[in-house]
């Protein structure tokens, strides 16, 4: 029978290190990149001009809503944002309410 020699000539043969080296460290460093993409201090959402100092006051946008002639029984929806616009901190004493004014 006929024996095939190596083509290594029996030296070791040198192996190219493989795709997954390559990949676990790009893969590491992608999460190294998002973790400190993800700590990066946002800024601040801009906070409403002081308009009083050195007390609390509330603003309230908008003053009022006309939802016109509404039939009994149909529900009506509005939005309101409540903002601080004094430098001292606002405190209710008592739960808010909404005060609805028939005919005018």
């Amino acid at each position: 029978m006929h024996k095939q020699k190596s083509a290594t000539n029996g030296r070791q043969s040198q192996r190219r290190p493989g795709w997954l080296p390559l990949a676990l460290t790009a893969s590491g460093a992608l999460l190294l990149a998002v973790i400190a993409w993800l700590a990066w201090p946002r800024p601040a959402a801009p906070l409403a001009p002081i308009e009083v100092d050195g007390a609390p006051k509330l603003k309230i946008e908008p003053a009022s809503i006309d939802l016109g002639d509404v039939p009994l029984g149909r529900s009506v929806s509005a939005s309101f944002t409540l903002t601080n616009v004094g430098d001292q901190p606002l405190r209710f004493g008592a739960a808010p309410y909404i005060e609805v004014v028939a005919g005018c």
